[in-house]
């Protein structure tokens, strides 16, 4: 790999080479991390309209709508009537359910492998520099 002191590409490298991590794990279910990460915290909020999941998983409505087709298309998500007519719920399927049950040990095995190869003390200064750039606007 060609070295660099530009953060956007380690950071961007960074982000690969652990969703990997997570990728892998989740290759018996056949989901990839992006997937899983909306199905989890969609069951978290239980039923939020399609604005509510984008803005608590930080994405804009059209990156979410297009993962949502794919969650959608394989089952694990339905869409119902919101509040009123212009909003969505978007509810997690008993399938959706069956899955997140099958890939919970499988994610915490990745988070596990990832906090071993960082050790704690990384592990809790990279916690910190990134909750200051979830932040930046």
């Amino acid at each position: 790999m060609l070295p660099t002191r530009c953060l956007c590409t380690k950071l961007r490298r960074a982000s690969r080479g652990v969703s990997r991590i997570y990728d892998d794990a989740l290759a018996d279910i056949g989901l990839n991390v992006a997937q899983f990460s909306l199905l989890r915290n969609l069951q978290r909020l239980d039923r939020p309209s399609i604005s509510a999941l984008a803005e608590a998983l930080g994405l804009d409505r059209s990156t979410l709508g297009r993962n949502l087709r794919v969650v959608e298309g394989m089952g694990l998500v339905q869409m119902g009537e919101g509040a009123d007519q212009r909003s969505r719920q978007v509810v997690l399927t008993e399938s959706g359910e069956h899955l997140l049950e099958r890939g919970a040990p499988l994610w915490e095995r990745a988070q596990q492998e990832l906090a071993r190869r960082l050790g704690d003390d990384k592990r809790a200064a990279l916690m910190l520099l990134l909750d200051d750039l979830e932040t930046i606007d």
